[in-house]
């Protein structure tokens, strides 16, 4: 059974009234939470009823309620474990693309994608392939990516833009979004310059939408990725291609991180925090400005706050944009 402490639905009046009643019939422990018309725990399960309308079912037995308590006493309807039944799309080959890096100072880019069909797909669904973001582990992304890379069927590429490369090209393209879409066309085509080891070829090719323009992407495409469907969307990381695209994308950053700190004998943490800055300034401090653009990304704010220079004014934030 596949892993799952997480669940999150929308329940009607009289469906929030229904599951009250139940389980204050089961003997489940209530207690007050800020904003919740009521909250209440057993067996491993805590659930909060907000005043919005939203269930969130939490803990090791969430899948267990779900589908036997949840699901037909209160929904009465069975969708959990019935996705690819409901909803065939999901089994579709299909190739999904993610990056990571991206808000990280030290350490560089770098862009995954992952082609999948039915048979990867099922073998995946007990092995919590997901969103990377939602693993905390550096350990168990390395222990995922090595399962999807080695899952008869599935076919990877990864694209990592060390630092200077980075910097380079930023200068070139004078923004992150157009170096973000040429990684993300490049893996790509990449992917399908094996399409005759893909069975069955894939109808599409799957990305978060980081661009106000899905144009951005689109433009990037070469030659071999204009013969697929480019879907770009919001919280693409929610299908299991680009959650394992994001996997396999910071399993590579983490790596390279990991390498640059070994070379120069300094820890670089990840992100971009005060203890980012506080790195920056020691990595300053021992190899000068001339070596930074081999460990971090120049366009950073804490680039310039690490030299001692003026910062420009900061712009309105706009979706598409990034800025540090």
């Amino acid at each position: 059974m596949t892993p799952f402490h997480s669940h999150t639905c929308k329940l009607t009046a009289a469906q929030a009234v229904a599951l009250e009643n139940l389980l204050r019939e089961r003997g489940w422990s209530f207690r007050t939470v800020a904003y919740a018309r009521f909250a209440a725990e057993k067996d491993k399960v805590n659930l909060v009823f907000y005043e919005s309308g939203k269930l969130v079912v939490q803990g090791k037995a969430t899948r267990e309620f779900v589908e036997f308590t949840l699901e037909p006493e209160i929904l009465k309807e069975a969708t959990l474990g019935y996705e690819s039944v409901l909803n065939p799309v999901l089994l579709l080959p299909r190739i999904g693309v993610d990056e990571s890096g991206k808000g990280d100072f030290f350490g560089p880019l770098c862009v995954a994608g992952v082609y999948v069909n039915e048979s990867v797909i099922k073998a995946w669904s007990e092995k919590g392939v997901r969103d990377s973001k939602n693993i905390s582990s550096d350990k168990k992304i390395c222990e995922l990516a090595e399962l999807i890379r080695e899952t008869p069927g599935c076919l990877t590429s990864v694209v990592p833009i060390g630092n200077e490369a980075y910097n380079r090209l930023y200068t070139s393209f004078k923004s992150v979004n157009h170096l973000l879409a040429w990684g993300h066309a490049r893996v790509i085509e990449n992917l399908m310059g094996q399409r005759h080891r893909m069975n069955p070829p894939p109808v599409r090719a799957i990305s978060d939408q980081f661009a106000a323009s899905k144009d951005v992407v689109g433009k990037a495409l070469m030659t071999l990725g204009r013969e697929i469907e480019l879907v770009q969307r919001h919280k693409a990381e929610e299908d299991i291609a680009v959650a394992a695209a994001s996997i396999l994308a910071r399993d590579e950053f983490v790596k390279r991180l990991a390498a640059l700190e070994k070379k120069f004998g300094v820890k670089l943490p990840k992100g971009a925090s005060a203890a980012v800055d506080a790195a920056a300034k020691e990595f300053m401090e021992k190899f000068g400005a001339a070596k930074l653009g081999e460990a971090a990304k120049l366009h950073f704010r804490t680039a310039l706050r690490a030299q001692g220079l003026p910062e420009p004014p900061k712009t309105a934030w706009r979706r598409g944009r990034t800025a540090k």
